[in-house]
């Protein structure tokens, strides 16, 4: 069992004994906040090949209860945490079971684009918002009315790098993808922008997402010469992916490796040693963002989670919890479903990966996208920024 795993489950256990303890023997005047509460199920993989996710994501919702308090707006919020290994099945009973026998006023979480999509009809029959911190395919937030969403949308990077990439001298690129529906709006997204760009795509690989071998389909990008090849794995699979570049000997080809920030995440970054050095990616948050805001974030939360790096699903997860509680602020404490939702629709705050908004429409994120370049500082690997693209929306509903 990895160390990761063991501190996301040393977590969960502790923000159960609280619970406990708050159903429990409590004097009277914290019984009554806790009849005031404003519950919130977390559903994310514990357990299983995407734990990592969970482990960064719960520990960032932790930070901003950490740094703001358990109570707003006269409420006090209770985390209910859930492991749902990563199954869409798992998901939606849980989600299902949270709703009618568990209270909650909010769902959150949703590690995977179909973990999102199968909760999605229970939250809209439940009318109870579901804040997704993680889960990235663009017509997430489509699903159901009371969806908004505080990660990413692939299309913001992937769109970004493909015109980073034309307009920065390549000419040529392969994309390499996992086999899924975020994978494959990735590649879209960055051939769309790359083409435009005047640059051609010679070849587009899809990788399996269940035991994916990237071998085979590096040597056919080996095979394929191009300047650049553009990756898109889950976050959590990277350091995989870059262990079996460097097997090939692709990190020494002259092949420029570039792609989103999951390729380079940052709970993994250091571990992967200086074959990630040079990576070009675009992201919505690095641990090295430079603000002061975001140096006050990243030494907490390494302090509370034994040296662990934040990375963008950390980030999410924070201000997950931030768009709950700006919300609480905004209805006065009504936890009611569908004025929650409207509170959400249009907040904007400034979060450790910069200024963010929620788009009133779309309900998705409005964020800035960071173009970085890996490079080593104080002997450790970071992800720099090298130029911003301000105020991103996302570009498949823009399109639309």
């Amino acid at each position: 069992m990895t160390m990761t795993r063991l501190r996301f489950m040393a977590l969960a256990a502790s923000l159960s004994l609280g619970v406990a303890l708050a159903a429990g023997g409590l004097p009277q005047s914290a019984a009554a906040a806790a009849d005031r509460a404003v519950k919130i199920g977390l559903i994310l993989p514990i357990t299983g090949p995407f734990a990592s996710t969970g482990a960064e994501e719960l520990a960032g919702v932790k930070q901003y209860m950490a740094d703001h308090g358990k109570t707003v707006a006269g409420r006090t919020i209770e985390l209910v945490v859930k492991d749902d290994t990563g199954s869409p099945n798992e998901t939606k009973r849980i989600a299902q079971e949270l709703v009618t026998s568990g209270g909650v006023n909010v769902l959150m979480g949703f590690g995977l684009t179909p973990l999102a999509f199968a909760t999605a009809p229970i939250a809209t029959q439940a009318k109870v918002p579901m804040v997704v911190t993680a889960a990235a395919t663009s017509s997430v937030t489509e699903k159901s009315p009371y969806i908004v969403r505080t990660s990413f949308v692939t299309p913001q990077g992937a769109y970004t790098m493909g015109d980073w990439a034309a307009k920065n001298g390549m000419k040529s690129a392969v994309t390499l993808v996992t086999d899924y529906a975020p994978g494959i709006e990735e590649q879209d997204w960055f051939v769309k922008a790359f083409e435009t760009g005047g640059g051609k795509v010679v070849e587009q690989l899809k990788v399996p997402l269940k035991n994916p071998d990237f071998a085979p389909f590096l040597q056919r990008v080996a095979d394929d010469k191009p300047d650049a090849v553009f990756v898109f794995v889950p976050a959590g699979v990277g350091a995989q992916f870059m262990k079996q570049f460097r097997e090939r000997g692709l990190d020494k080809s002259g092949i420029r490796l570039i792609g989103t920030g999951d390729i380079v995440d940052d709970q993994f970054l250091n571990s992967m040693g200086d074959v990630a050095l040079g990576v070009v990616t675009a992201r919505d948050y690095t641990a090295a963002h430079d603000s002061e805001i975001n140096r006050k974030f990243v030494k907490a939360f390494e302090a509370a989670n034994d040296g662990m790096r934040p990375n963008f699903m950390a980030v999410g997860g924070y201000d997950g919890m931030a768009l709950v509680y700006h919300a609480l602020e905004k209805t006065k404490g009504d936890a009611s479903g569908p004025k929650l939702i409207e509170a959400m629709k249009g907040l904007s705050w400034e979060s450790p990966r910069g200024p963010i908004s929620i788009d009133p429409k779309t309900r998705d994120i409005v964020q800035n996208i960071y173009i970085n370049k890996v490079e080593k500082k104080d002997g450790q690997l970071y992800s720099v920024t090298m130029d911003t693209v301000k105020a991103v929306k996302d570009p498949a509903k823009a399109a639309k």
